[in-house]
């Protein structure tokens, strides 16, 4: 129980913990940053018909001159075939008439009353938006477990979708605790904290797409504890920030004992992070989760980022939870690694990257500075400047 595991492993038994939500339907432009439940397949075929891609003439075989006819424009067509002959005007977008095979460019046509002349005739399908070109109906367009974005709305919608399956909200509960906790920083004596760690956890999670509620700050008191635990009841996912160590004050692991929760594993070789706690609760509607991070900001941070949100990206429906990886070329030597991983506060520039200040896990400062984590294997020897290294950069946490 008290083995310290490695980072893969932690993360792989936390995902394997994911609740599993059940699905509902969501309008389309509802479901930014949430994820497919099912495949996505074009209801409809696009574009539908075909389209020019110009504005110009839509011409009839021949080589000219032209007549002019009439005019195709977008949601306008032209309600008849061509002649042999015969031209519309018509506009980006537009449906091209049936007898049409070109379309002249606007800029290359001589117009004379109604007659249409160019000095080079434009080859069979110039111009032309033809039928399907970007999906035809039936067609798979986006895989269960997809992060839906921006562009990926507007191709659903594009399909014939007004809605989509998507998993039902994750409900996470996110909890700090600690005697020098003040929930006014305005109003902070020097004995004591502004509570910054729940918010800064909720502001993680927001993008994710799940509900949060925020509990606390908590003192370190059983009583206090179990009365702030209660409003975590209905909670899928509990987080809470500090209390996870071993000091005479951690009282986190006791408390939730006392909940009804069970240690699942505790400890993980990473600097900083090592006092996570991962618990369960059964309930009536499944399994309750707890994970419980460690009290130092950057340490809750950098835990939150490694297990915390692909946690809650996993149940939410992703295909790929975990955060992804880069690689950088330090500018600046590295020193040798400890008995755990350690994962440094970055800042890139281009393929460059550098520290970003204090190491310590309570300096906030270089941690809002940072833009990715430097990753160093345990006991890696020490670097030279103009070593590559791999870094996780932060905008996908």
């Amino acid at each position: 129980m008290n083995e310290l595991l490695g980072l893969e492993e932690a993360q792989a038994r936390i995902l394997a913990l994911a609740p599993a939500l059940p699905r509902e339907a969501v309008p389309l432009p509802a479901m930014l940053g949430r994820y497919l439940a099912e495949d996505l397949r074009a209801a409809r075929t696009q574009p539908a018909a075909d389209l020019s891609a110009m504005d110009g003439y839509a011409l009839a075989p021949g080589a000219g001159p032209w007549t002019l006819v009439g005019e195709s424009r977008a949601g306008a067509p032209f309600a008849r075939t061509l002649a042999p002959s015969e031209c519309v005007r018509i506009s980006t977008g537009a449906v091209l008439p049936e007898g049409a095979e070109h379309v002249l460019l606007q800029e290359d046509a001589q117009r004379d009353g109604n007659l249409i002349t160019a000095a080079e005739t434009p080859p069979p399908g110039a111009n032309i938006r033809l039928r399907g070109l970007d999906f035809s109906i039936g067609d798979l367009l986006l895989t269960r477990g997809t992060l839906m974005t921006p562009a990926r709305i507007a191709l659903a919608l594009a399909a014939g979708h007004a809605e989509v399956m998507a998993t039902r909200p994750l409900r996470v509960a996110v909890m700090d605790s600690g005697d020098e906790l003040t929930a006014d920083p305005a109003n902070c004596a020097p004995h004591q904290l502004p509570a910054s760690n729940a918010a800064m956890l909720a502001a993680m999670l927001g993008p994710l797409g799940c509900d949060v509620t925020r509990i606390g700050p908590v003192p370190d008191d059983r009583a206090a504890l179990a009365a702030a635990l209660g409003q975590a009841e209905g909670a899928d996912l509990l987080i809470t920030s500090g209390g996870a160590s071993v000091g005479d004050h951690d009282l986190i692991k006791p408390a939730l004992a006392d909940w009804g929760a069970e240690t699942a594993f505790w400890k993980v070789a990473i600097k900083p992070g090592k006092p996570l706690l991962v618990a369960t609760r059964p309930r009536a509607w499944g399994t309750q989760v707890v994970l419980g991070l460690p009290g130092n900001p950057v340490s809750s941070f950098v835990t939150a980022f490694l297990f915390a949100l692909p946690l809650v990206r996993a149940s939410m429906g992703a295909a790929n939870p975990l955060p992804v990886t880069a690689t950088a070329v330090m500018t600046e030597p590295l020193p040798a690694v400890g008995k755990r991983r350690e994962f440094l506060r970055a800042v890139r520039d281009g393929d460059e990257v550098r520290i970003a200040g204090s190491q310590d896990s309570s300096a906030l400062s270089a941690l809002a500075l940072a833009d990715c984590l430097i990753d160093r294997a345990a006991d890696a020897p020490a670097l030279a400047a103009g070593s590559t290294v791999t870094v996780y950069p932060l905008q996908n946490g």
